[in-house]
């Protein structure tokens, strides 16, 4: 069994104006074609009170490094109070959205996730020294490539809806 460590966890909130869609766009194309993971939407709810909603999304996503590591990613999206609203900016009239936006991320880094030094004992043994003492350098970079990977996406989030509020 491929041996799975969180690296990282953290959250992002922000209060305030925002393009919903183009948000949700910016997240998964900036994962997906920028950093390279395999993303899936696993949850996805939507709850209408009165004249807003209530909105939760949840990611799983991957990346192959190399044979032997992988990144995976958990990005859950919960949006409270989305409204639909008209601003004026400049006397041109604006549709945008309004709401609490929090993002939760989590990432782990996978090792031996193909399960080559599973097949018997003495290669669990071979694998615990090969990562003890042949590759552990290797291990510290791709937890740090992991970690800044996860806190560009968490800043890159921020930027965009502190732009788009802006606006």
């Amino acid at each position: 069994m491929a041996e799975k460590e969180q690296i990282f966890s953290s959250k992002l909130r922000y209060v305030g104006f925002f393009d919903y869609s183009g948000f949700y766009k910016f997240c998964y194309m900036w994962l997906n074609e920028e950093k390279g993971f395999d993303l899936a939407e696993t949850a996805y709810k939507e709850k209408i009170k009165g004249d807003s909603k209530e909105v939760e999304i949840e990611w799983k996503g991957n990346s192959k490094v190399t044979d032997y590591f992988k990144f995976e990613i958990k990005v859950e999206f919960r949006i409270l109070g989305l409204t639909d609203v008209e601003l004026v900016k400049d006397g041109q009239k604006l549709k945008t959205n309004k709401g609490d936006v929090e993002i939760k991320l989590k990432g782990t880094l996978v090792r031996d996730y193909d399960g080559k030094f599973e097949k018997s004992s003495s290669q669990k043994f071979m694998r615990s020294i090969y990562e003890k003492w042949i590759i552990p350098a290797r291990i510290n970079e791709y937890e740090e490539k992991l970690i800044g990977t996860c806190d560009e996406f968490l800043s890159q989030a921020k930027a965009y809806l502190d732009l788009t509020g802006k606006r």
